[in-house]
């Protein structure tokens, strides 16, 4: 099975990928963490990808699109995947597709994590990120003083997370990405999942509604 998660900064697609994919059984792939990991390893690749990060400027399409193809090839990605922010825009979405193709596969399910602006607006100018792993924390969730429950690494609200920023954000994002939920809801494989509430029930929501769909197909 592969599937995508989309969903705007705050969304939580990034937690929600990683649950359900243990729920699953499938591989996550962040584009995050691959371009971490391709920094660290410092091959030709990952000093492509650094050299983009250090300007601040985003990385491309085509790098991008390699970095995650790359991924892909590994042994433990043959049962599925879900991606997590990747594609982010339609050019990166007929890369996507055009690489499964080849390999006699597609895109089974896109699942859209919806989440009001209001309440996106609250979460991240709430949140607080570990330096180290980037593992995302709502304030009412940590003591203060305490470190992430994942690394260990120190945790801070990143400079842009103030209200103005985040609202400049959301407005980027959703202007990007309206064109590729249109995309994959012409194609039949959009699933819109409610993202409020905790995030152990929007898991039980995306779970449940992938596997009623692919019962369903089935």
């Amino acid at each position: 099975m592969y599937i995508v998660f989309l969903g705007a900064p705050g969304a939580g697609k990034g937690t929600q990928a990683a649950n359900v994919a243990r729920e699953l059984g499938l591989t996550a792939i962040a584009t995050g963490d691959l371009f971490r990991q391709a920094v660290e390893r410092g091959d030709e690749l990952g000093l492509k990808v650094k050299n983009y990060i250090e300007k601040g400027a985003l990385v491309p399409d085509e790098i991008t699109a390699q970095v995650v193809l790359e991924r892909m090839s590994s042994p433990d990605c043959r049962g599925g995947v879900i991606f997590d922010g990747f594609p982010r825009n339609l050019k990166q979405a007929e890369v996507l597709d055009e690489a499964l193709k080849r390999q006699n596969k597609n895109i089974d399910w896109v699942v859209y994590i919806k989440v009001p602006e209001q309440e996106l607006v609250k979460r991240l100018s709430e949140r607080l990120v570990c330096r180290d792993c980037q593992t995302p924390y709502g304030k009412e969730s940590i003591r203060i003083g305490e470190k992430c429950k994942k690394c260990g690494g120190e945790l801070y609200q990143r400079p842009d997370d103030n209200t103005e920023t985040v609202k400049e954000r959301l407005k980027v994002y959703f202007n990007k990405t309206a064109p590729l939920i249109e995309y994959y809801k012409k194609s039949g494989k959009l699933l819109e999942v409610d993202g409020e509430g905790g995030v152990d029930r929007v898991t039980r929501r995306i779970t449940g509604a992938l596997r009623e769909r692919e019962y369903i197909t089935k």
